[in-house]
């Protein structure tokens, strides 16, 4: 009851706005939200691994940049709305960064959900092997951010861009030779 007073409070919000992106964001999201928790014929999407993650990915990775980005542009800054390269990148790295959220989130759970018959990727492929593909999903981001940044035409912005997402991959690799996974 209260994630339903939750849910149509949002979407009231949206039409009080008067941003049909904002509108499309938030229906959209309580869709899938909807969709991949509620214990219906058809629905409970988070017992499909598959269709979780596809869940995740349309709502946080290209729903919530897209109609973010063209509120901004159109309703907030009153500018035509033109799709950049930046866009473009921004919803690839989300992408990357929520599939790595969408497979992290299994690990800790991997012990239920074999019992429950709910076959993740974590409990078909074992916590190790999800634990380091999403180290290296989440290098390979940090590397397309270097590789972007480097290709900067200001050098300020290339420095900050580059050594910044070189420390922040070495951290995130240092730390991932230190976890245990069987440690709860």
């Amino acid at each position: 009851a209260i994630g339903a007073a939750f849910g149509l409070m949002s979407i009231i919000m949206g039409i009080m706005f008067q941003s049909p992106p904002v509108l499309y964001c938030l229906l959209v999201c309580f869709f899938f939200g909807t969709a991949y928790s509620i214990d219906v014929p058809l629905f409970r999407w988070k017992r499909n691994a598959f269709l979780a993650a596809m869940c995740i990915v349309i709502v946080r990775a290209i729903t919530v940049q897209l109609t973010v980005f063209y509120h901004i542009q159109q309703y907030v800054l009153g500018r035509p709305v033109l799709f950049s390269r930046s866009l473009a990148f921004a919803i690839l790295c989300m992408t990357l960064f929520v599939t790595v959220i969408a497979l992290f989130k299994d690990i800790p759970d991997v012990d239920g959900d074999r019992d429950f018959g709910i076959q993740t990727i974590t409990v078909t492929l074992g916590k190790k092997r999800v634990f380091w593909l999403c180290i290296t999903i989440l290098l390979i981001a940090y590397g397309s951010a270097v590789v972007i940044g480097a290709s900067s035409s200001i050098l300020l912005s290339k420095l900050v861009t580059v050594t910044g997402h070189c420390i922040l991959a070495s951290i995130l690799w240092s730390r991932a030779l230190s976890v245990d996974l069987e440690s709860r």
